[in-house]
C-alpha cells in the first residue's frame, strides 16, 4: 500500500503488529521520552509528509498514560504536515462515561473525543463502543465496527440448536439481538440495576432460559460483577451450559480467575482489542486485526467500510 504510515502507541503493540502484517506494511517505530518533570514526549520516527497516517492506540489501563500519549502522537503526525490522521482505537474506554446519570458529573466520551479532534484527528475507528450515542460524540467522521461476526464463527462450531443468547442489560439488547440472529439463536435479557461500578443487581432474566445452553453476550468485562450476577438468575433457571462472549476482555482485579473457577462456565471467548490475559484453559481469544486492517485498507482506498458488517 502506498502513501500509508502506520504508528502505534504503547498500548499494545502486538496487535499494531499483527493489523500491519495483514496490510503487508511496516509498523513505523514511535519515541516516548519524559523530562525531568515527567512530562511526556513522543516523536514518530518516519515520514508523514502528505501520507495517510494511522495511530494505533486503545485505551486501556494505565488509560491516561495512554491517552496523553495518542494527543501527542496526534499533535506529532499535524505538525509533520500528515495529509490526513485516522486514530484506529479498538477500545474507548471512556465511552462508558456517555451521559449525566448524576448531578454535576463530567461526560468523558464527549470531552475525551473533542479532545482528540483538537489534537488532530481526522478519523476514528473504533470497536465495538460502549453505547450508540458516543459515535455521535465525535465531530469527525467515526467508522463504528463491531466483533459479532468474528464471535459468531468460533461459536458457529458449536451446536446451537438449543441456545438462547443473553444480554446482561437492555443497553447491550439491540447488539444481543443481532448476535442471535447469526447464530440462529433465541435472544433473552436481564433486568439490571447498577448502583456503583462493582455493585450491581439483576432482579430477573425476561425470556425462555429454563434448562437451555446460554451465551452470555455484553461489550466490555472489567471486574465480572455483572456476569457473575446474571449467573445467579441463570442458575435459578436451571441453564444446562454457560459460555460468556466479549469484545473487551479486560478482566481486572482477578475477574478472569473468578469465572474460571465457575463449574457452570465452560468457556470465556473475547478478542485482543486489548492486551488480552495470560492464556488459561477456559479462555479463548480471538483476533479482530483482519477485520481493523481490512477496514484501514478501505479507509485508505475511499471504499465501502459498511461491507464489513455483512453476516459472515
Amino acid at each position: 500500500m502506498r502513501d500509508i504510515t502506520v504508528f502505534s502507541g504503547s498500548a499494545h503493540p502486538e496487535l499494531a503488529e499483527e493489523i500491519c502484517s495483514h496490510l503487508g506494511v511496516p509498523l513505523h517505530p514511535v519515541r516516548v521520552s519524559r523530562f525531568a518533570n515527567d512530562v511526556v514526549e513522543v516523536q514518530l520516527q518516519a515520514n508523514c509528509r502528505e501520507r495517510d497516517v494511522f495511530l494505533i492506540q486503545p485505551l486501556v489501563p494505565p488509560t491516561q498514560e495512554h491517552l496523553v500519549e495518542l494527543l501527542l502522537m496526534l499533535d506529532a503526525a499535524r505538525g509533520a504536515s500528515a495529509a490526513r490522521i485516522t486514530v484506529v482505537m479498538p477500545h474507548y474506554a471512556y465511552a462508558r462515561s456517555d451521559k449525566k446519570d448524576a448531578p454535576r458529573i463530567s461526560i468523558g466520551a464527549r470531552l475525551v473525543a473533542d479532545l482528540m479532534v483538537a489534537a488532530g484527528a481526522g478519523r476514528v475507528l473504533a470497536m465495538t463502543l460502549h453505547s450508540p450515542q458516543v459515535h455521535g460524540f465525535f465531530s469527525v467522521p467515526v467508522d463504528h465496527l463491531h466483533a459479532l461476526r468474528e464471535l459468531a464463527a468460533h461459536f458457529a462450531r458449536h451446536d446451537l440448536s438449543d441456545t438462547v443468547v443473553v444480554s446482561p442489560d437492555l443497553g447491550n439488547a439491540k447488539e444481543a439481538a443481532h448476535f442471535a440472529r447469526l447464530i440462529g439463536a433465541d435472544v433473552a435479557m436481564g433486568a439490571k440495576q447498577r448502583f456503583s461500578d462493582d455493585r450491581v443487581v439483576i432482579s430477573s432474566v425476561i425470556g425462555d432460559v429454563e434448562g437451555k445452553d446460554v451465551i452470555i453476550l455484553d461489550d466490555e468485562i472489567a471486574k465480572g460483577s455483572t456476569v457473575i450476577e446474571l449467573l445467579e438468575r441463570l442458575r435459578e433457571r436451571h441453564v444446562r451450559s454457560v459460555r460468556i462472549a466479549c469484545t473487551h476482555g479486560l478482566f481486572s482485579d482477578g475477574a478472569i480467575e473468578r469465572l474460571s473457577a465457575l463449574p457452570e462456565v465452560q468457556e470465556i471467548v473475547c478478542t485482543n482489542t486489548v492486551p488480552p490475559p495470560k492464556p488459561r484453559d477456559k479462555l479463548t481469544v480471538l483476533s479482530i486485526a483482519p477485520a481493523l486492517a481490512e477496514a484501514m485498507r478501505r479507509i485508505h482506498y475511499g471504499e465501502s467500510v459498511s461491507a464489513l458488517f455483512s453476516p459472515p
